[in-house]
Protein backbone atom coordinates (compact mmCIF):
# COMPACT_ATOMS: atom_id res chain seq x y z
CA UNK A 1 0.00 0.00 0.00
CA UNK A 2 1.36 3.14 -0.73
CA UNK A 3 1.38 6.04 1.92
CA UNK A 4 0.12 9.45 1.19
CA UNK A 5 3.69 11.38 1.85
CA UNK A 6 6.03 9.01 -0.37
CA UNK A 7 3.10 9.48 -3.13
CA UNK A 8 3.78 13.06 -2.94
CA UNK A 9 6.43 14.95 -5.46
CA UNK A 10 6.70 18.04 -3.55
CA UNK A 11 9.13 21.30 -4.99
CA UNK A 12 10.26 24.41 -3.61
CA UNK A 13 8.25 25.27 -6.90
CA UNK A 14 5.06 23.67 -5.20
CA UNK A 15 2.04 26.55 -4.59
CA UNK A 16 2.54 25.24 -1.11
CA UNK A 17 6.10 26.27 -0.56
CA UNK A 18 5.92 30.31 -0.69
CA UNK A 19 9.75 31.62 -0.25
CA UNK A 20 11.02 34.02 1.84
CA UNK A 21 11.96 37.69 0.25
CA UNK A 22 15.01 37.93 1.77
CA UNK A 23 16.21 34.61 2.37
CA UNK A 24 19.70 35.56 1.06
CA UNK A 25 20.63 38.63 3.71
CA UNK A 26 23.22 38.90 4.90
CA UNK A 27 24.42 37.17 8.39
CA UNK A 28 21.12 35.04 8.10
CA UNK A 29 21.93 31.47 8.46
CA UNK A 30 20.20 29.42 6.69
CA UNK A 31 19.36 25.44 7.72
CA UNK A 32 17.98 22.92 5.28
CA UNK A 33 16.18 19.53 5.85
CA UNK A 34 13.12 17.11 5.54
CA UNK A 35 10.14 17.64 7.33
CA UNK A 36 7.82 14.46 6.36
CA UNK A 37 9.00 14.39 3.05
CA UNK A 38 9.26 18.52 2.57
CA UNK A 39 11.94 20.55 2.28
CA UNK A 40 12.31 22.23 5.32
CA UNK A 41 14.57 25.59 6.45
CA UNK A 42 15.41 27.51 9.67
CA UNK A 43 16.64 31.27 8.95
CA UNK A 44 18.24 32.55 12.07
CA UNK A 45 20.91 35.58 13.03
CA UNK A 46 22.76 34.11 15.97
CA UNK A 47 26.68 33.17 16.56
CA UNK A 48 25.65 29.41 17.12
CA UNK A 49 23.18 28.94 14.74
CA UNK A 50 24.24 25.90 13.32
CA UNK A 51 24.49 24.15 16.75
CA UNK A 52 21.37 26.09 17.46
CA UNK A 53 19.55 23.87 14.21
CA UNK A 54 21.35 20.50 14.91
CA UNK A 55 19.19 21.03 18.17
CA UNK A 56 16.14 21.73 16.36
CA UNK A 57 16.96 19.07 13.81
CA UNK A 58 17.11 16.38 16.18
CA UNK A 59 13.47 17.93 17.50
CA UNK A 60 11.89 17.61 13.48
CA UNK A 61 13.54 13.81 13.67
CA UNK A 62 11.90 12.87 17.06
CA UNK A 63 8.68 13.93 16.31
CA UNK A 64 8.86 12.22 12.41
CA UNK A 65 8.64 9.38 14.96
CA UNK A 66 5.44 10.48 15.36
CA UNK A 67 3.53 11.48 12.61
CA UNK A 68 5.47 9.44 9.66
CA UNK A 69 3.81 7.57 7.74
CA UNK A 70 6.53 5.70 6.16
CA UNK A 71 8.52 5.19 9.40
CA UNK A 72 6.37 2.11 10.50
CA UNK A 73 7.28 2.57 13.70
CA UNK A 74 5.86 5.70 14.39
CA UNK A 75 3.42 6.36 16.91
CA UNK A 76 0.71 7.11 14.02
CA UNK A 77 1.89 3.74 11.93
CA UNK A 78 1.42 1.70 14.71
CA UNK A 79 -2.31 3.55 15.78
CA UNK A 80 -3.18 2.40 12.01
CA UNK A 81 -1.97 -0.83 12.04
CA UNK A 82 -3.20 -1.59 15.55
CA UNK A 83 -6.30 0.32 15.63
CA UNK A 84 -5.14 1.75 18.70
CA UNK A 85 -2.30 2.89 20.93
CA UNK A 86 -1.60 3.19 24.62
CA UNK A 87 -0.05 6.15 26.25
CA UNK A 88 -0.01 7.50 23.21
CA UNK A 89 2.74 10.47 22.54
CA UNK A 90 1.29 13.67 24.39
CA UNK A 91 2.65 15.37 20.49
CA UNK A 92 0.07 12.96 18.98
CA UNK A 93 -2.67 13.97 21.45
CA UNK A 94 -2.36 18.10 21.19
CA UNK A 95 -2.54 17.47 17.40
CA UNK A 96 -5.61 15.66 17.17
CA UNK A 97 -7.29 17.81 19.62
CA UNK A 98 -6.55 20.43 17.06
CA UNK A 99 -7.35 18.77 14.83
CA UNK A 100 -10.54 17.86 16.17
CA UNK A 101 -11.31 21.76 16.65
CA UNK A 102 -10.87 22.22 13.11
CA UNK A 103 -13.05 19.32 12.03
CA UNK A 104 -16.29 20.83 14.17
CA UNK A 105 -15.57 24.18 12.67
CA UNK A 106 -15.56 23.06 9.18
CA UNK A 107 -18.64 20.76 9.48
CA UNK A 108 -16.08 17.90 8.84
CA UNK A 109 -14.35 18.73 6.13
CA UNK A 110 -11.03 18.72 7.73
CA UNK A 111 -11.04 15.06 8.86
CA UNK A 112 -7.60 12.64 9.41
CA UNK A 113 -9.94 9.86 8.54
CA UNK A 114 -9.53 10.18 4.64
CA UNK A 115 -6.18 8.04 4.93
CA UNK A 116 -8.24 4.72 3.62
CA UNK A 117 -9.57 6.69 1.10
CA UNK A 118 -6.18 8.15 0.08
CA UNK A 119 -4.62 4.93 -0.18
CA UNK A 120 -7.37 3.77 -2.47
CA UNK A 121 -7.02 6.51 -4.74
CA UNK A 122 -3.56 6.47 -4.55
CA UNK A 123 -3.28 2.86 -5.51
CA UNK A 124 -5.66 2.61 -8.60
CA UNK A 125 -4.36 6.07 -9.93
CA UNK A 126 -0.80 3.76 -10.24
CA UNK A 127 -2.99 1.06 -12.09
CA UNK A 128 -4.47 3.79 -14.31
CA UNK A 129 -7.81 4.34 -12.77
CA UNK A 130 -10.28 5.36 -10.12
CA UNK A 131 -12.07 3.83 -7.30
CA UNK A 132 -15.20 2.53 -8.41
CA UNK A 133 -18.74 3.99 -6.67
CA UNK A 134 -18.97 0.58 -4.72
CA UNK A 135 -15.34 0.67 -3.62
CA UNK A 136 -15.50 4.51 -2.08
CA UNK A 137 -19.03 3.41 -0.55
CA UNK A 138 -17.16 0.36 0.86
CA UNK A 139 -14.05 2.51 2.65
CA UNK A 140 -16.48 5.09 3.60
CA UNK A 141 -18.51 2.92 5.67
CA UNK A 142 -15.46 1.58 8.15
CA UNK A 143 -15.52 4.57 10.09
CA UNK A 144 -15.00 8.50 10.36
CA UNK A 145 -14.15 11.16 12.92
CA UNK A 146 -16.81 10.15 15.35
CA UNK A 147 -15.19 6.64 16.27
CA UNK A 148 -11.67 8.12 16.83
CA UNK A 149 -11.52 7.72 20.93
CA UNK A 150 -9.36 9.98 22.07
CA UNK A 151 -7.53 10.33 25.51
CA UNK A 152 -3.90 10.42 27.72
CA UNK A 153 -4.43 6.34 28.41
CA UNK A 154 -5.13 5.60 24.86
CA UNK A 155 -5.92 6.43 20.88
CA UNK A 156 -8.36 4.05 19.22
CA UNK A 157 -10.42 3.44 16.08
CA UNK A 158 -12.44 1.27 14.05
CA UNK A 159 -10.71 -2.06 12.48
CA UNK A 160 -9.89 -1.17 9.27
CA UNK A 161 -9.79 2.60 10.01
CA UNK A 162 -6.76 5.01 9.56
CA UNK A 163 -5.29 8.75 9.84
CA UNK A 164 -3.17 10.98 7.92
CA UNK A 165 -2.19 13.95 9.57
CA UNK A 166 -0.22 15.52 6.48
CA UNK A 167 -2.71 18.17 6.47
CA UNK A 168 -1.54 19.13 9.86
CA UNK A 169 1.53 17.98 10.74
CA UNK A 170 3.69 19.88 9.30
CA UNK A 171 2.64 22.92 10.62
CA UNK A 172 2.47 21.67 14.22
CA UNK A 173 6.39 20.33 13.85
CA UNK A 174 7.16 24.03 12.87
CA UNK A 175 5.08 25.12 16.05
CA UNK A 176 7.56 22.37 18.05
CA UNK A 177 10.31 23.86 16.79
CA UNK A 178 9.34 27.48 17.65
CA UNK A 179 8.40 26.60 21.22
CA UNK A 180 11.93 24.77 21.48
CA UNK A 181 13.79 27.93 20.36
CA UNK A 182 11.81 30.35 22.07
CA UNK A 183 12.80 28.45 25.34
CA UNK A 184 16.53 29.16 24.61
CA UNK A 185 15.33 33.11 24.32
CA UNK A 186 15.94 33.41 20.91
CA UNK A 187 13.98 35.65 18.29
CA UNK A 188 13.46 37.05 14.56
CA UNK A 189 14.04 33.18 13.46
CA UNK A 190 11.62 31.91 10.14
CA UNK A 191 10.82 28.34 10.43
CA UNK A 192 9.97 26.32 6.89
CA UNK A 193 8.10 22.83 7.15
CA UNK A 194 6.16 23.10 4.29
CA UNK A 195 4.39 25.67 6.58
CA UNK A 196 5.78 28.72 7.71
CA UNK A 197 6.22 30.01 11.55
CA UNK A 198 7.93 33.27 12.44
CA UNK A 199 9.73 34.34 15.61
CA UNK A 200 9.40 37.44 15.96
CA UNK A 201 10.84 39.34 12.84
CA UNK A 202 13.48 39.81 10.46
CA UNK A 203 16.84 40.39 12.02
CA UNK A 204 17.47 43.53 9.99
CA UNK A 205 14.39 45.27 11.19
CA UNK A 206 10.50 44.68 10.16
CA UNK A 207 9.02 41.50 9.41
CA UNK A 208 9.72 38.50 7.77
CA UNK A 209 8.08 38.92 4.06
CA UNK A 210 6.62 35.57 2.20
CA UNK A 211 6.46 35.86 -1.18
CA UNK A 212 3.34 33.79 -2.53
CA UNK A 213 3.77 31.92 -5.47
CA UNK A 214 0.75 33.23 -6.79
CA UNK A 215 1.89 36.50 -6.47
CA UNK A 216 1.64 38.97 -3.95
CA UNK A 217 3.58 38.64 -0.24
CA UNK A 218 2.21 38.32 3.76
CA UNK A 219 4.86 40.21 5.92
CA UNK A 220 5.34 37.42 9.18
CA UNK A 221 5.95 38.70 12.59
CA UNK A 222 5.23 36.18 15.64
CA UNK A 223 2.56 34.45 13.25
CA UNK A 224 2.24 31.18 11.06
CA UNK A 225 1.48 30.96 7.38
CA UNK A 226 0.27 27.99 5.43
CA UNK A 227 -1.11 27.70 1.61
CA UNK A 228 -2.98 24.16 0.46
CA UNK A 229 -3.45 23.79 -3.35
CA UNK A 230 -6.12 21.44 -4.37
CA UNK A 231 -4.59 20.42 -7.92
CA UNK A 232 -0.49 21.34 -6.41
CA UNK A 233 -0.60 17.18 -6.27
CA UNK A 234 -3.11 14.94 -8.62
CA UNK A 235 -4.26 11.53 -8.98
CA UNK A 236 -5.10 11.40 -12.64
CA UNK A 237 -2.77 12.33 -15.65
CA UNK A 238 -5.62 14.71 -16.85
CA UNK A 239 -4.79 17.03 -13.91
CA UNK A 240 -7.92 16.73 -12.37
CA UNK A 241 -8.14 14.96 -9.69
CA UNK A 242 -6.54 16.56 -6.67
CA UNK A 243 -5.00 15.18 -3.66
CA UNK A 244 -7.16 16.79 -1.12
CA UNK A 245 -10.10 14.21 -0.75
CA UNK A 246 -13.62 15.63 0.33
CA UNK A 247 -14.73 13.19 3.03
CA UNK A 248 -18.73 13.76 2.20
CA UNK A 249 -18.21 11.01 -0.90
CA UNK A 250 -14.44 10.53 -0.80
CA UNK A 251 -13.75 11.98 -4.08
CA UNK A 252 -11.49 14.77 -4.91
CA UNK A 253 -12.43 18.38 -3.49
CA UNK A 254 -13.74 20.47 -6.41
CA UNK A 255 -11.20 22.75 -7.98
CA UNK A 256 -12.71 26.01 -7.50
CA UNK A 257 -9.25 27.66 -6.13
CA UNK A 258 -5.94 27.55 -7.47
CA UNK A 259 -4.51 27.99 -3.60
CA UNK A 260 -5.37 29.29 -0.36
CA UNK A 261 -3.55 30.86 2.09
CA UNK A 262 -4.26 31.09 5.85
CA UNK A 263 -2.29 32.91 8.75
CA UNK A 264 -3.00 32.12 12.26
CA UNK A 265 -1.23 32.30 15.57
CA UNK A 266 -0.05 28.30 14.90
CA UNK A 267 1.01 26.39 11.86
CA UNK A 268 -0.96 23.93 13.00
CA UNK A 269 -4.01 25.88 12.55
CA UNK A 270 -3.39 27.76 9.49
CA UNK A 271 -2.32 23.75 8.26
CA UNK A 272 -5.43 22.40 9.00
CA UNK A 273 -7.27 25.65 8.09
CA UNK A 274 -6.31 25.79 4.45
CA UNK A 275 -6.74 22.43 3.62
CA UNK A 276 -10.47 22.69 4.31
CA UNK A 277 -10.31 25.86 2.72
CA UNK A 278 -9.67 23.87 -0.10
CA UNK A 279 -13.02 22.90 0.09
CA UNK A 280 -14.97 25.66 0.39
CA UNK A 281 -17.75 26.54 -1.93
CA UNK A 282 -16.55 30.50 -1.91
CA UNK A 283 -14.61 33.30 0.02
CA UNK A 284 -17.32 33.61 2.71
CA UNK A 285 -17.79 30.26 3.72
CA UNK A 286 -13.24 30.48 4.89
CA UNK A 287 -14.53 33.52 6.92
CA UNK A 288 -17.00 31.63 8.74
CA UNK A 289 -15.02 29.06 9.95
CA UNK A 290 -12.20 31.36 10.57
CA UNK A 291 -14.38 33.65 12.52
CA UNK A 292 -14.30 30.60 15.25
CA UNK A 293 -10.38 31.24 15.84
CA UNK A 294 -8.72 33.71 17.25
CA UNK A 295 -6.24 35.76 14.78
CA UNK A 296 -7.42 33.72 11.67
CA UNK A 297 -7.30 35.29 8.49
CA UNK A 298 -7.59 34.20 4.82
CA UNK A 299 -4.37 35.71 3.48
CA UNK A 300 -5.00 34.68 -0.54
CA UNK A 301 -7.98 32.65 -2.10
CA UNK A 302 -6.85 32.50 -5.57
CA UNK A 303 -9.23 30.87 -7.58
CA UNK A 304 -9.33 28.67 -10.62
Amino acid sequence: MLNRRRFLTISAASLAMASPVRSGAAGVYTWSGIALGARATIRIAHPDAAAICARAAAEIDRLEDVFSLYRVDSALMRLNAAGQIDAPPPELLECLTIAGAVHRATGGLFDPTVQPLWALWAERSVAGGRPAAEDLAAVRAIGGWSDLRLDAAQVAVLPGMALTLNGIAQGYIADRVATLLEAEGLSDVLIDTGEFRAIGGHPEGGDWPVRLAEGGAVNLRSRALATSAPLGTVFDAEGQAGHILDPRAGLPAAAKWRAVSISAPSAALADALSTAACMASDVDEIAGWLSRFEDARCEAAVPV
